[in-house]
């Protein structure tokens, strides 16, 4: 029997999800395990790296028994990005990882962030970028990293367990901020800052290079073939766009999840404020990003804190964000006035300010729970404009269209406010899971059933259908957009007095 399947993996931040694909890029096979996220402090985040592989084992088992095993090629991971761990030399953990949302670091990102560091890694400063987080722990924790012996990305540490070796893929180590991306490789004076060497660092392959194969004894527990090669993945963002087929300029994915991020393609470093540059999932090239911190995290707050609606209200087999998006739906564009600026994790790109808070401006008495749910659903379309617009000078080529996915992209009236905000087509995937999907096409070039990444992405891929702007509301939204776009500027250093007053809280 010939291989004719691959196995990815998700380890995302609130699961481990394993999708068994077939070469066309349809699912076969699915698991799925979730883990907990632990919140000590406010603006703090952190997880047990056990919770990764107990999850991963548990998805991974779920899927393969509804498979021949024997159909498997090859397996890979993408993850959550920025998230590491700290390892004595027995591979166990010092301390919690810290997640990319641990937001702790404000002094080391102030103290140490500069135009050189940006050049050098593609990172503006900012509080997801692991390497703030390192200085933290040399200053707060110096203990931990004197007993460090390895510091390892989600990925390294899952391969180690599948493996038994500390490899990894530079598209997993690059969003720690330690590598320098013009040539990939780690920079030994970012590591001596926080007082590390490079090999504290596992070995760093490119995405889609075969980092080993899984243990038997592992193999075997988890229902896999024996020897199966273990492929590098990449960071959940990189994947995305892979898993969306984004391999040349002009096209960026929209991935609407718990924070948004859009990425496009340049085989060219370029490096701005407006965006944060990270190694692309194709050897060789990079894939710039613009990241809004919170997206469906601003959704769920407004379900969880405002909407006061019960399970299955009537009867009706009908969640929260349902009746919400009906109700929001029979108001009008614009939403009679009101913008709600949803910065509730603070600003990323293209400000990266962490001190900025969500807004609701324009209150007045003719507005109920649907005018504030519908903006903000547009309030998370204008910023996304917003950031979009920032960084198109910087890029190249402008966006001409994108490609959407996560959860969010399940909401028919959030994509046309997207749609006629951003004033673009957009594509919706044809797989909900397009980041596994992202690995999965590594899998499948790495496991040799095709000839290269690019060859497995335009197999793989797929559009489901196209949400085109409207007219009439692409230029009502336009005219709102100027509105909009000078609110935070106006409130810049409210903020700062806001957080200096120690009123606000981060997430």
């Amino acid at each position: 029997m010939s291989p004719d399947l691959v196995l990815a993996a998700d380890c995302s931040t609130t699961a481990a999800k394993v999708v068994v694909w077939d070469m066309k890029g349809s699912a076969v096979a699915e698991g799925r395990a979730g883990y907990p996220l632990f919140v000590p402090a406010a603006g703090r985040g952190e997880q047990h790296p056990i919770d990764w592989w107990s999850a991963l084992e548990k998805a991974i088992v779920a899927a393969v028994r509804q498979i021949d095993s024997r159909r498997l090629a090859a397996l890979a991971i993408t993850h959550q990005r920025e998230t590491f761990v700290c390892l004595d030399d027995q591979g166990e953990p010092l301390r919690p990882a810290m997640l990319w949302l641990d937001a702790r670091a404000h002094a080391e990102v102030a103290e140490f962030g500069d135009d050189h560091v940006h050049a050098l890694t593609g990172k503006p400063p900012n509080t997801a970028t692991s390497w703030y987080k390192l200085l933290w722990l040399k200053k707060h924790e110096p203990q931990v990293l004197r007993q460090t012996r390895w510091v390892t990305d989600v990925h390294a540490y899952l391969v180690h367990r599948l493996t038994g070796r500390w490899r990894t893929s530079y598209g997993s180590v690059d969003p720690l901020g330690l590598l320098d991306l013009k040539s990939f490789t780690l920079d030994e004076d970012l590591l001596a800052a926080v007082g590390l060497e490079a090999g504290q660092i596992p070995e760093i392959a490119p995405p889609g290079a075969r980092l080993g194969v899984v243990r038997d004894e592992v193999a075997s527990a988890l229902g896999l073939p024996r020897g199966l090669p273990v492929i590098a993945g990449t960071g959940d963002g990189q994947a995305a766009g892979l898993g969306a087929n984004v391999t040349a300029p002009g096209t960026a994915y929209l991935n609407l999840g718990t924070g948004m991020v859009s990425g496009t393609f340049s085989r060219e470093y370029r490096y701005a404020r407006e965006f944060r540059t990270m190694s692309g999932p194709i050897p060789g090239t990079y894939a710039p990003e613009t990241f809004i911190g919170g997206g469906t995290f601003n959704i769920n707050w407004f379900v969880e804190r405002l909407a006061e609606i019960p399970s299955r209200p009537f009867g009706l087999d009908l969640g929260a964000e349902s009746l919400l998006e009906l109700a929001a739906s029979k108001v009008a564009p614009g939403s009679e006035g009101l913008f709600a600026v949803p910065n509730l994790a603070g600003s990323l790109s293209p400000y990266w300010d962490p001190n900025a808070r969500g807004v609701y401006f324009g209150l007045s008495p003719q507005h109920g729970k649907a005018h504030l749910y519908r903006a903000l659903l547009e309030g998370l379309a204008f910023e996304q404009r917003l950031a979009t617009n920032a960084a198109e000078p910087a890029l190249g080529s402008p966006i001409v269209r994108f490609r959407l996915m996560g959860g969010g992209s399940r909401s028919a009236l959030w994509r046309q406010i997207m749609a006629d905000v951003l004033a673009r087509p957009l594509e919706i995937t044809r797989e909900a899971e397009t980041t596994c999907l992202g690995a999965a096409m590594l899998a499948a070039a790495g496991g040799g059933l095709f000839d290269g990444i690019v060859e497995a992405a335009e197999a793989m891929s797929g559009v489901a259908a196209t949400c085109a702007p409207a007219d009439a509301t692409r230029a009502l939204y336009a005219r709102h957009y100027e509105v909009y776009r000078s609110l935070y500027p106006s409130l810049r250093e409210a903020f700062a007095q806001l957080q200096a007053l120690g009123t606000a809280s981060s997430v």
